[in-house]
């Protein structure tokens, strides 16, 4: 009787210890505000104009409408935007759905898709306009239009305290020789730090992942909406 008073002792306290451990898993998950690329500081691919990619394409909306992309900006499905794992944010992509013709072009803002043999994760906005959203993943072609037009920032970080900003400011500027505390975006409570201002894409994404090789978790930045993204 004391044998088995002690194994079911010990069974309960298992039992507890494994809710205890799937509730603490379940809290995590539910804290999570980001795509998992926001994390993932990886150089980047700048690919030629006219490169094209084919493969499945899903899209993605809620829960992710009104958080924040990998690119910093707040993802919005309303927008024709896509992820895409290794092409640099702003590239403009034009998606056609193979399955009946249909096309729409795209401005890369974040990362994914983390299913593989998936190659871009569309917006709901441009999962609409080729038709997608009842089948949820098609067969598409990608084809590389090249940036988006604007002037673009190479952003080194962003902080909800502007003094924290101003302190890693210092930072970047003894370690990178340049660095400055950003205007604040339109709608924004960030504060961003800056390394480098141009209205070259192509150079500021070489030279975001030559950042990133030194640890810098950098990321290319656009103050100017492109015309015709809303």
């Amino acid at each position: 009787m004391r044998l088995n008073a002690r194994f079911t002792g010990l069974r309960s306290t298992l039992v507890v210890s494994a809710v205890v451990l799937a509730l603490m898993g379940t809290a995590g998950c539910g804290k999570r505000t980001q795509r998992p690329s926001a994390r993932m500081p990886k150089p980047v691919r700048v690919p030629k104009t006219g490169e094209t990619q084919k493969g499945i394409a899903s899209w993605y909306g809620h829960p992710y409408h009104g958080r924040r992309a990998a690119n910093g900006e707040v993802y919005d499905m309303n927008r024709l935007t896509a992820a895409h794992r290794e092409w640099p944010f702003e590239l403009m992509v034009r998606v056609k759905n193979l399955a009946n013709g249909k096309e729409v072009d795209v401005r890369i803002t974040d990362r994914g898709p983390f299913v593989d043999g998936r190659i871009i994760d569309l917006s709901r906005s441009a999962a609409q306009k080729i038709e997608m959203i009842g089948p949820g993943i098609v067969d598409v072609k990608l084809t590389v239009l090249g940036f988006a037009s604007g002037d673009y920032a190479v952003q080194l970080g962003a902080f909800q305290e502007r003094d924290k900003a101003e302190a890693y400011r210092a930072r970047m500027e003894k370690e990178l020789g340049e660095a400055i505390l950003a205007p604040p975006r339109a709608g924004s409570a960030l504060h961003a730090v800056w390394y480098r201002r141009t209205t070259n894409a192509e150079e500021a994404t070489r030279l975001v992942s030559e950042l990133r090789r030194k640890g810098v978790r950098a990321i290319l930045v656009r103050q100017q909406k492109q015309e015709g993204d809303e």
